[in-house]
């Protein structure tokens, strides 16, 4: 008895292993023919860049270029691009593959007098590439300490934890104001100014109470107090509690 439960043993075991080769074998061979027959790849999940622009970047852009790729030699390309957190890759036919992107969260393009650079969620600054989108990402300007700043690195720094806190406040109060926020001016240190596409006025929204401004402020613009603003120069959150609407002084012609 003792001898058959060994045999049966050892006969399973070497059973599982050699299913287990010959599906090592069939996935390499899977992974050799598919090098020899991709002609087409295309990309989903991309809103920064056209699939184009996107292949052309990581020189995968004519057919001749894919021969001898494999599945995760193009998932490796991709998930080296700068804009790329993620990518999934797989056939849907036998010569075409898709890639399904997963871009990085772009919270505002640091604007300065060299290059703008994009800055992520993560406070990873990346360079930004021709032709990239980059409508309905806030612009942050007059931001201390970027001198020196180079791509990619982290900037994590007293005013851009400011710029965050802001577009977080007003993403979760009202998405649609946050694809209206045109630029972020954090003036060096100084009180902040909001612009708004839409609004030809600035909203002097200073520091902190970041949440409970942009509540105040949604309201207001939502409403637009029965015409108030229409003849207003600015909008005042700095105050605790309270919001002034300045009103442009009319002069005698």
């Amino acid at each position: 008895m003792e001898r058959d439960t060994k045999i049966k043993f050892y006969g399973t075991g070497f059973f599982i292993i050699l299913l287990i080769g010959l599906g090592y074998l069939v996935y390499r061979s899977n992974e050799f023919k598919a090098a020899e027959v991709i002609e087409k790849i295309h990309v989903t999940g991309n809103h920064l860049l056209a699939e184009n622009d996107y292949l052309s970047f990581i020189k995968l852009e004519d057919k001749s270029l894919l021969k001898g790729l494999t599945l995760s030699m193009i998932k490796s390309r991709f998930e080296k691009h700068p804009y790329v957190a993620r990518a999934d890759v797989k056939f849907i036919t036998e010569k075409e593959v898709k890639v399904f992107l997963i871009e990085k969260n772009m919270y505002g393009v640091i604007l300065r007098k060299s290059n703008p650079l994009f800055i992520t969620e993560n406070f990873e600054v990346l360079p930004i590439i021709s032709n990239t989108k980059i409508n309905e990402i806030p612009i942050l300007s007059n931001v201390r300490e970027t001198n020196s700043l180079k791509s990619p690195s982290e900037f994590k720094t007293e005013d851009i934890v400011e710029a965050f806190k802001i577009i977080d406040a007003t993403r979760f109060t009202n998405s649609g104001m946050l694809k209206n926020l045109a630029e972020i001016n954090l003036r060096n240190g100084g009180d902040v100014l909001l612009m708004f596409s839409g609004l030809e006025f600035p909203v002097i929204f200073g520091r902190g109470n970041e949440a409970k401004k942009i509540i105040y402020l949604e309201t207001v613009l939502s409403t637009r107090f029965n015409g108030l603003l229409e003849e207003s120069s600015y909008l005042d959150l700095r105050f605790t509690n309270e919001l002034f609407v300045g009103r442009m002084k009319k002069t005698d012609s």
